[in-house]
């Protein structure tokens, strides 16, 4: 953490995009570069992030503008197809995709949860899924992968940098879709993820103020992840929904 320095935040239009303005300065990246956004909704979301910190700046709360420091920088210095094959690659151990045998009340509430999302998921995309209860995992067809990597490759970069992050935090390429499709919500999307947490807790009951941060953590990166998606799309009809809603 850091002691707030500015009073004001602002944004404003430059050559390369959408600039951040704390008083007279120009916020800057951890490499020292420019920080540009390419919308003006972005711009607005992470100006709000500096303008809600109190006397202190909590950095671990600004999930915005790390998102965007790390599309700027690309500290692992990675290009678009090595993006979207490391996103492709949690299908094969998606969390949807692994099911128990026993208990038989875990095995029926995984069935019943997350079979519908499943089945979205292959009819939306036209691809084979599935799930398993090996260790080993489903087999899932080089068809399907090809076919998730061609869909991923026509979002820019900014875009796959998002996704990847929510891909993280859920542990699963297909809720994540989901999530970015407006199929399902961001509280479902992460009940989904936590199923067999969750589970337990109600079996087991919990420890009340860990579990309620941990959920609500997850929640906050999960939605600012999506939002970033959305507003880095190139599609101007997604933004001015999302500047609707």
């Amino acid at each position: 953490e850091r002691k707030r320095f500015y009073q004001n935040v602002s944004i404003s239009q430059g050559e390369g995009g959408f600039e951040i303005n704390l008083d007279h300065r120009k916020l800057k990246t951890p490499q020292a570069k420019l920080f540009t956004v390419p919308s003006e909704a972005l711009a607005i979301a992470v100006a709000t992030e500096w303008d809600s910190q109190k006397d202190t700046i909590k950095f671990y709360t600004m999930h915005l503008t790390t998102l965007c420091n790390t599309a700027l920088d690309n500290p692992t210095q990675r290009n678009k197809t090595q993006l979207i094959r490391a996103a492709v690659k949690f299908l094969e151990t998606d969390t949807l995709c692994y099911r128990v045998d026993e208990p038989p009340a875990l095995a029926e509430l995984q069935k019943n949860e997350w079979d519908p999302v499943v089945a979205w998921a292959e009819k939306r995309y036209n691809v084979t899924i599935g799930s398993s209860t090996s260790i080993l995992g489903p087999n899932i067809p080089a068809s399907t992968k090809e076919t998730f990597i061609s869909h991923l490759a026509s979002y820019n970069m900014w875009a796959l940098q998002g996704i990847e992050f929510v891909i993280t935090q859920l542990k699963s390429l297909i809720l994540s879709m989901g999530l970015i499709d407006r199929h399902i919500t961001v509280e479902k999307a992460v009940l989904l993820s936590r199923l067999e947490e969750e589970y337990q807790i109600r079996r087991w009951g919990n420890v009340e103020w860990a579990h309620d941060y941990d959920l609500c953590e997850l929640r906050a990166r999960t939605a600012a992840g999506t939002l970033f998606v959305h507003l880095c799309s190139e599609s101007s009809t997604v933004k001015h929904k999302l500047l609707q809603d």
